[in-house]
């Protein structure tokens, strides 16, 4: 097994679980002609459910997999959040490797966790499975009752001889923690942003920002006072993230704009994949294996472009320089 690849593997699953989870999701706004679900828990809660879900697709497995967790801290920002969500909202995401059991039996582990989900009474999203005629499948589902969105996929270990390593993981919907602000904010795009000269990390996430807004070739969404450049601690380390939106597009304008954005993350060296979501339309989400850094595209319920990318703070300060 060589670490690289499921390395990228596992990083580009919680991505596209964050993705997923809170593309289309609001707080009780009006949306596309209907009224989007009010989330009300905790964090405890949140995870709890999470845990549950993942149980259901693990406990009957055969042969049974030990579970090894992948990831950051499983309470992070809500990434995608609508326009008129607030700034504080929060979501949970847990995400977990199959190891244990040979290569060969990745696939299988996947099919068990979709039959366990629907048995559940669990449905698949609107783009449910992807490339299960081959050895490498995903599945993308959701909970009717609470909306948790899943995923559970088979990554590739060896292709020749496909074998693979399956994952599973669960997001929850994007929720307001106790003492949460409720004001609603859009982040500034990186040319907004003022940076202290001796923050490699932020400069690197503004630069990789930067290009990906000058592929998409729209215009910003008008943003108040206030940043979307933040610092992120958890278990993994420090990582800076940013995030900002476009003005709300049009489908066919926002299926062309992530085209370019795809496009020039490939020619520029990073994993580009696409991850359905509620509202649709694609998310792409990226990975650029030289430094860590993610980044994450999405079309939010109002039509918005979502981007968020988020850089390790130990990256080489000159990587801005080369996107």
């Amino acid at each position: 097994m060589k670490p690289r690849k499921v390395i990228t593997t596992a990083v580009l699953l919680a991505m596209a679980l964050m993705v997923t989870a809170c593309g289309g999701q609001g707080n009780g706004q009006e949306s596309g002609g209907k009224t989007l679900k009010q989330v009300t828990m905790n964090e405890q809660q949140a995870i709890d459910r999470a845990e549950e879900i993942i149980r259901q697709a693990v406990d009957g497995m055969s042969p049974q997999p030990t579970l090894k967790r992948i990831g950051a801290a499983p309470v992070g920002t809500c990434i995608a959040r609508d326009d008129h969500g607030p700034d504080d909202r929060v979501q949970v995401t847990i995400a977990y490797v199959l190891t244990g059991v040979p290569g060969s039996e990745g696939k299988k582990l996947v099919q068990q966790a979709r039959d366990a989900w629907l048995k559940a009474g669990h449905t698949y999203n609107s783009k449910g499975e992807v490339d299960w005629a081959g050895p490498f499948p995903s599945v993308y589902m959701r909970t009717k009752s609470d909306d948790f969105w899943m995923d559970a996929m088979n990554g590739i270990v060896d292709r020749a001889k496909g074998e693979g390593e399956a994952s599973l993981g669960v997001t929850s919907p994007c929720f307001l923690p106790p003492g949460g602000s409720t004001a609603p904010t859009t982040a500034d795009p990186a040319a907004l942003e003022t940076l202290r000269t001796d923050d490699p990390a932020g400069r690197r996430a503004l630069g990789y920002s930067s290009r990906i807004f000058d592929a998409l070739r729209v215009r910003p969404a008008p943003a108040p006072s206030g940043g979307g450049l933040s610092t992120v601690r958890d278990e993994s380390g420090t990582s800076v993230h940013h995030t900002w939106s476009t003005e709300p597009l049009s489908e066919a304008e926002t299926v062309r704009a992530l085209a370019r954005a795809q496009a020039y993350l490939q020619s520029a060296g990073w994993s580009v994949r696409h991850v359905p979501t509620a509202s649709g339309t694609p998310a792409v989400v990226a990975l650029r294996t030289e430094d860590g850094t993610t980044a994450q595209l999405a079309r939010s319920a109002t039509g918005a472009l979502r981007v968020a990318v988020t850089t390790p703070d130990h990256g080489p300060a000159s990587v801005a320089r080369d996107v």
